[in-house]
Formats: C-alpha cells, structure tokens, sequence
C-alpha cells in the first residue's frame, strides 16, 4: 500500500515536471528539430520555396564547390578567423591583465572596458564609417600628422577584411572580463613563492598565470572560433560583402542564396557544410588541448 502511494506520488510529479518542460519541449520541436532535420532533406533538393522540393542528390554540394564566389567567400572567412581569433586572445589577456591591477578605480575601469561589448553593431558599424573613411576620417586624420598616407581601409580590396578584423575587437571587453576572472582565481601563494625563488613577471606569467588560465583559453577558442566563422554583421552592413566581393563571409553568401536568390536547396547545403567544418575545428582544438589545458594544477 505504501509503495503503491510512493509510486503515486513519483508518477504525479513527473507528469507535473513533464507539464512544465512541455512549452520548451514544443517549443524545441517546431523551432529547431525540425528546421535542422527539414534543411538537411533540403540541401539534397532544388528548392525555391515557390514550387515543391525536387530531389537532386549531391549537386548542390557538388556545385558549390565549382563555385569560385563559394570558394572566394570560404577564403574570405577563412582570413576572418585566422585574424579574429588569436587577435582577440592577445587583446583580451593584455586587458584582463591591466584589469587585475591592484587600483583604486578597477571597477570603473572594468565596466569601461565591457561597455562597448553591448554596443550594437550597427552603431558600430556607422561610427566604424566615419572613423575609417579614406578621405575626411579620424584614423587617416591621425595617420597625417606623422606624414603617413592612409589606405583606403573598406574601400580596398586588399585592407577591408583586415580593417574589419581590427572593428571586431570593439567587442574585446567581454573576453577580458573571462580572463580576469581566471586570473583571480589563481592562488596567490604560487605568486608569492615564484616572488621568493626570484621569478620575474615574464617567468611568472608564463608559468604560472598562462597555464593556470587554460582553461578559460579553451572556453575562447571555442566559442571565438564559431562565432568567427560565422562572421556577418560587420561585413554586411559596412561593405556588403564590397569592394569586389573582396569581404563575402561564407554566411553572407548563404543568407544571398536564401533570401536574394529563394535557393533554400543551396543555402541549406552550405548551411551543413558551415556545420561540419565547425565541428572539425572545434574536435581539432579539444583533440590539441590536452597537451596545453591544465586543470586544478593536473593536465588532462
């Protein structure tokens, strides 16, 4: 009788728990399941969401490869995260190693240094255009003063994407902001003692605060390297992909074959390309991590 009423109970509680996950459980379905499971049957279709799908097989993939704007724009992103990763974890770690400094006005200058992350980026973008304007801009402004003629930054095919990759570390903040956390938790008595054995501050980064935080490394490479590949903001709204096609990130040229050209067969295809390729940089940096992350003094 009682383990008939335990029962009851657990039964009564699970349906209740099942109850309130169910609006995120539909929810789920209809807004991820299955856009995910419909856009892989679509990569294998000719689609243009006016007629029905036509079932192709391999050609969009095939395609796409033969595609020289494809291949341009894969390049252009490949560029974008080769420049926006390890830039922005040199400029993140010099942040949140000014950020640690024992001041007075460290939180002052903490919600400073955050404070442009929650920019929008269209705000950026159009300051962004004023700033580096080839002609009446600040950056060639200053440039001027010490005699230095100044590119034409977006206007030139050979210096939009690295312009673009210098904007996109506005945005800098929030990775500092990770890092000085990782910093502070590091125990202070291994500074201490690497003080006493006579250690100087390069040693002591090195060994000490650099290892200890690689944890907070991998975390940034990961996410840095997701978000870099799929870059399309600052390009889109800035150049629109120009001059010459020289700033086409890989998900600007799928949102053109979605919502320019109605080719969802294609779009969906690259959208599974963007995916797996993904997925290899991300095993390749857990598969590289365990010789370099350290965790509670311990490598893994």
């Amino acid at each position: 009788m009682f383990k008939s009423k335990k029962l009851s109970l657990e039964m009564r509680n699970n349906v209740n728990g099942l109850l309130f996950a169910l609006p995120w459980i539909i929810g789920f379905l209809i807004f991820t399941f299955y856009p995910i499971v419909a856009s892989f049957y679509y990569s294998f279709t000719e689609y243009n969401v006016a007629t029905p799908p036509k079932w192709v097989g391999l050609e969009n993939y095939i395609n796409l490869f033969k595609d020289e704007l494809f291949l341009e724009a894969f390049y252009n992103t490949g560029y974008y995260a080769a420049g926006l990763v390890p830039l922005g974890l040199i400029v993140g770690l010099i942040l949140a190693l000014l950020l640690v400094q024992p001041l007075k006005e460290k939180y002052l200058y903490r919600a400073l240094i955050y404070l442009p992350s929650i920019v929008p980026v269209y705000a950026l973008a159009v300051i962004s255009l004023v700033f580096f304007n080839p002609y009446f801009g600040l950056v060639n402004g200053f440039l001027s003063i010490f005699r230095i003629n100044g590119p034409m930054w977006l206007n030139d095919e050979n210096w939009v994407k690295f312009t673009i990759v210098l904007l996109s570390q506005w945005g800098a903040g929030g990775t500092a902001l990770i890092f000085m956390a990782a910093i502070n938790d590091i125990p202070k008595d291994l500074y201490e003692a690497a003080m006493l054995d006579g250690a100087t501050g390069w040693q002591t980064f090195w060994k000490i605060t650099l290892p200890l935080m690689s944890p907070a490394i991998l975390y940034y490479l990961i996410t840095a390297t997701i978000g870099a590949v799929q870059i399309f903001d600052l390009p889109q709204i800035m150049t629109g992909g120009g001059p010459a096609n020289a700033s086409l990130s890989y998900v600007m040229y799928l949102y053109r074959h979605a919502f320019r050209y109605l080719h969802m067969g294609i779009a969906s295809a690259m959208a599974w390309i963007l995916f797996i390729v993904t997925i290899i940089l991300t095993i390749l940096i857990f598969k590289t991590s365990a010789r370099w992350t350290f965790y509670g003094g311990s490598e893994k």
